[in-house]
């Protein structure tokens, strides 16, 4: 649990006493059996603030009757992170008496923007509404010291209580149901879900999404992308950058099995072992350690039950039956796979052969402090690689690089960076130099490449005399290739033959980046129809069109396609459209498949009765002209009714690509 931003300076015991007294005021969420009443008025939003996740500004007086539910968070916080999925399960229980909303009180700069938010709800699959508190307004109202932190209201707009910190969901769903009981018996609460315009369904589909990190192998000339948001791994050929495999179905879930079987949630770090042609994974969300076997072509869980390890301090365990916390990145040395665990706060080691899993630096206590492996605190680590006698690892919430020796009698020590409430964008030497939450870090030749997350750049920082620089990227959000390159949240990195590979997270794509020239391009992956995103929350688009009156059997049918201003035919990918025809054919045929490598197309129609329809299914690559490594899909069903005894002889389909 992070310490508010009103309390910076105050990081001793005497701050949480004074975070304590601060809250007397407010009650906690009352025990089961007590009434479920509020007697404070909840403060209502105030006016000019921005929200996401609905067409319009929410206010509490619009909500009286319902039961509401406010989480105070920051995208950056892992422990935030970990209440979505209760978040998420309370809503779907109380639809139509329930509304959550998520009131963002940023703790980093990149975070106060409406933007970046945008794309953390997309990046998270959040389903309500969202205000961007970024002056911390709402954060004073409520007199909230802890992210993250819940206040529930009734339908009277009354505060029943708060909760500060994980493991809610047991305490919300008995609190929930027990003020819709009472509201009820009173006659006060109103049934009806919101009618919400979700921030997912403005978006287009790409091939990639919030790609989290790669790995690389210069022996076999492959790239492992994490396709994150897709819950898969794609393996890509780094001669001429064509998909040879996708690991994992693209549905969430926690299933293993052959490769278009399995199933991950929102995989992250990757390592990859030539030696057995094996990809070990870190499934975050799944708080799990995955095997692929690239030659078996099947997914093995090592270690993780599943389920979120909870524990105080963290306990050891061996396999499946041992419980982790968000691991994050992994790095393999010999028969030992060394695992960021950002949730426990900690670098755990896994024994290969035995499976036997245990803490390796850190107490599981969320701070910066340097000093033996075992005493040392550590703060959400989020990117770890290796020289083969230290461990690196980007200490994303302290906005530091450290290093842990993998000696187990060893040290943690601070290369670069200040504290949890020290940051910014400054180059220089050692604790006087200033990162924004780095998620990735990768070791090449005595230096270590950073991707400096929150500032858009990769820097290159020296270990030896802890001076870092930054490498690439301007600061400003962007996707620009070139000798001055911009990134948007750039989550993880690798080297091979002379190049970085970088996750491009909020940009969905992978960056290449010359370490002699500095000069970046945007990988094009090639084969894009052997990997097609997965399945839309929502059916893709449908529509029926006007019956057309023809006055011959034979009428000229031409398809046109116009797609966005700049764009073109991914040449990627092997756009299509799939054809059925009832009471009709269409080059003598009544189901075939085209292929669409232009944007007008002529087809044949025989008409074989009087009446006769015509079902397309379009799946169109498209890119802007200058960029093919950002691919777009475009997925929309037709139905075009005929009928003869009319007058026309030409029928035309215009198809606009949104």
């Amino acid at each position: 649990m992070k310490i508010g931003v009103a309390i910076l300076a105050l990081v001793s015991i005497a701050a949480v006493v004074l975070w304590q007294t601060l809250w007397r005021s407010h009650p906690r969420i009352p025990q089961e059996g007590s009434p479920m009443e509020g007697t404070v008025n909840a403060p209502d939003f105030p006016e000019g603030l921005q929200w996401l996740n609905t067409d319009r500004p929410l206010s509490l007086r619009e909500l009286r009757g319902k039961v509401v539910l406010l989480d105070f968070w920051t995208y950056c916080c892992i422990n935030c992170m970990h209440i979505l999925p209760d978040l998420k399960k309370l809503e779907r229980k109380y639809a139509d008496a329930l509304v959550v909303i998520g009131v963002h009180s940023a703790k980093f700069f990149t975070e106060q923007e409406t933007e970046n938010i945008r794309q953390a709800i997309l990046r998270y699959d959040i389903e309500h509404p969202v205000v961007n508190d970024n002056q911390m307004l709402v954060w004073q109202q409520y007199a909230v010291r802890a992210w993250p932190t819940l206040v529930l209201i009734d339908p009277s707009g009354k505060i029943i209580g708060y909760h500060a910190g994980e493991g809610i969901y047991d305490i919300f769903d008995r609190a929930i149901a027990e003020a819709i009981r009472t509201a009820e018996a009173k006659g006060t609460l109103k049934r009806g879900a919101l009618d919400l315009k979700l921030e997912r369904d403005k978006e287009a589909r790409t091939v990639l999404r919030f790609p989290g990190k790669v790995a690389a192998d210069e022996r076999t000339n492959r790239l492992f992308i994490a396709d994150s948001n897709h819950h898969r791994i794609l393996v890509v050929s780094l001669n001429d950058h064509s998909i040879e495999a996708v690991i994992g179905s693209g549905a969430p879930g926690l299933e293993d099995g052959a490769f278009d079987q399995a199933r991950f949630n929102n995989p992250q770090g990757m390592a990859y072992d030539p030696d057995a042609d094996t990809l070990y994974i870190a499934d975050t969300d799944n708080h799990a350690i995955r095997k692929a076997d690239l030659r078996k072509r099947v997914v093995e869980t090592l270690a993780g039950t599943g389920e979120q390890s909870r524990a105080y301090p963290p306990r050891p365990g061996r396999g499946r039956e041992v419980a982790l916390n968000s691991p994050w990145d992994v790095v393999v040395k010999g028969d030992t796979l060394y695992i960021a665990m950002a949730g426990s706060h900690q670098l755990w080691r896994l024994n290969l052969k035995t499976l036997e899993a245990a803490p390796h630096a850190g107490t599981g206590r969320e701070a910066c402090i340097d000093g033996k492996l075992s005493a040392s605190a550590l703060a959400q680590p989020s990117g770890i690689t290796t020289d083969g006698k230290r461990l690196y690892f980007a200490d994303s919430e302290v906005s530091c690089i450290r290093a842990a020796d993998i000696d187990p009698d060893g040290e943690v020590e601070t290369l670069v960076g200040g504290d949890l409430f020290e940051f910014g964008d400054v180059d220089g030497v050692g604790r006087q130099a200033r990162l924004q939450h780095p998620l990735g870090v990768v070791y090449v030749d005595g230096f270590l490449y950073v991707a400096d997350t929150y500032n858009n750049k990769i820097k290159r920082l020296d270990p030896r005399t802890r001076r870092i620089e930054t490498f690439l990227g301007t600061g400003a959000a962007g996707a620009r290739d070139g000798e001055n390159p911009t990134f948007d949240e750039p989550g993880g990195l690798c080297y091979a033959h002379g190049k970085l590979y970088i996750a491009d997270t909020n940009n969905h794509l992978i960056r290449v980046a010359d370490l002699k020239t500095k000069r970046v391009t945007t990988l094009p992956l090639r084969g894009l129809e052997n990997a097609p995103p997965p399945p839309l929350h929502r059916p893709p688009a449908s529509e029926t069109l006007q019956t057309v009156s023809v006055n011959t059997a034979t009428p000229a049918l031409t398809l046109q396609i116009r797609l966005p201003q700049g764009h073109k035919l991914n040449p990627n990918g092997k756009s299509q459209v799939r054809i059925e025809a009832q009471g009709a054919t269409v080059q003598r045929k009544t189901e075939l498949l085209v292929p669409l490598d232009t944007l007008s197309l002529e087809l044949p129609v025989q008409l074989t009765a009087a009446r006769a329809a015509l079902s397309l299914h379009l799946l169109i690559y498209h890119c802007r002209e200058e960029q093919e490594g950002l691919c777009y899909l475009y997925e929309k069903r037709l139905t075009l009714p005929m009928q003869q005894g009319g007058v026309e002889r030409t029928v035309k389909i215009e198809v606009d690509v949104q």
